[in-house]
């Protein structure tokens, strides 16, 4: 019998659909049958197979829905272009061997993005950093931030190199984003058919500390800088303004205080009202009190931080000494705004933050000594 369903022909961007899982728009190909009928808006394959990977069949689909499946005909033949090796399924089935993770989650060689965080903060707090986290190095000095689920298993690292002078990312095409398991891919460790579900960037901290307070922000980066003014609470990243799919369903009965970007308070905002069922309070310092210029600069809440630092010795983050209240008093913005939306009673250490807002801040090396 001949197979009926097939990837549907591109005939404008129309007709490719928003990825279920990555959830970027006119990126994800559909199946359809023979008279171009979608099955459903979930069976299909994402563009980005690298960053992504979604992949589900019409077999697949009809297994897990056979109350669907098409009456009187063999859904189960698959053509003979779509070979074993080609089809990969939408579950965290392929991980990260844990001793090539290893390899890369040292000091020596340093990582720009390392040699940054050297500037600002101590050694013992760098340390701490890395092991937190598993902050990873490739040869040529780019920092991997490995996606760690809930059981301890390494879904992805994703590989981005820095100015270790400014700890801005290298925005340059010879220098793209890439990730750990397509380099695999291409060095032949990993076989074509691996498979990758991306997870929130440190979501196995989660498990490690069930009690502590959640602050979400975007990038990667972000969350480590944060974790070092805020050692306390678990920083977490989406890894993408849009980034915002099933993979923050492991918030679901944890406190979280999210930290959009000065530019994503809105979407932000918009996304998660799709998901009631988790306990988010959103953080307004940015969109309240940024200036003109934050904005055009797309500043995030490392930013900030930085910037009440009094620029840590950073050339790209301006001193701005009357930025507010809060950085007069010499208190962390952070910790003022976890006090302003958590009372003792639903958070239980607010109580020692309000009795002394300075009580997490981390050694930090005063600019004149770099």
């Amino acid at each position: 019998m001949e197979y009926r369903y097939h990837l549907a022909k591109y005939a404008g961007k129309a007709s490719r659909l928003t990825c279920p899982q990555c959830e970027r728009p006119h990126c994800f190909t559909p199946y359809v049958d023979d008279d171009n009928n979608l099955i459903d808006k979930t069976v299909g394959r994402c563009d980005h197979e690298s960053s992504c990977g979604y992949h589900l069949t019409p077999s697949q689909y009809f297994q897990q829905h056979p109350e669907a499946r098409p009456q009187g005909e063999d859904w189960r033949q698959a053509p003979a272009w779509l070979s074993e090796k080609r089809n990969t399924v939408p579950l965290p089935k392929d991980f990260l061997p844990e001793d090539l993770v290893a390899k890369t989650v040292r000091l020596n060689p340093v990582s720009n993005f390392l040699a940054f965080l050297y500037r600002i903060f101590d050694a013992n707090t760098v340390q701490m950093l890395v092991d937190r986290y598993r902050l990873g190095v490739t040869k040529d000095g780019a920092a991997i931030f490995y996606q760690i689920d809930l059981e301890g298993r390494i879904r992805t690292g994703k590989i981005i190199q820095y100015n270790p002078e400014t700890g801005r990312r290298i925005k340059d095409a010879g220098v793209p984003v890439d990730w750990v398991h397509a380099r695999l891919k291409k060095k032949g460790i990993l076989p074509e058919s691996w498979s990758v579900r991306q997870c929130l960037f440190g979501e196995h901290l989660l498990a490690q500390y069930p009690d502590a307070l959640v602050c979400l922000v975007e990038a990667e980066k972000t969350a480590v800088i944060c974790s070092a003014f805020c050692p306390k609470f678990i920083w977490l990243a989406t890894g993408g303004k849009t980034q915002l799919g099933d993979r923050l369903d492991v918030l679901k009965g944890r406190k979280v205080l999210v930290f959009p970007d000065i530019d994503a308070y809105a979407a932000w905002q918009e996304a998660f009202a799709k998901k009631p069922f988790l306990s988010v309070t959103f953080s307004d310092i940015l969109e309240k009190e940024g200036t003109p210029e934050d904005r055009a600069a797309q500043i995030d809440i490392a930013d900030w931080l930085l910037q009440w630092l009094g620029n840590g010795g950073v050339p790209s983050v301006p001193l701005v000494p009357e930025r507010n209240t809060a950085q007069a008093a010499g208190t962390n913005p952070v910790l003022a705004e976890v006090a302003r939306y958590f009372s003792p009673e639903s958070l239980p250490e607010v109580a020692a933050l309000i009795e002394d807002l300075d009580l997490e801040i981390i050694s930090i090396i005063p600019p004149e000594n770099i």
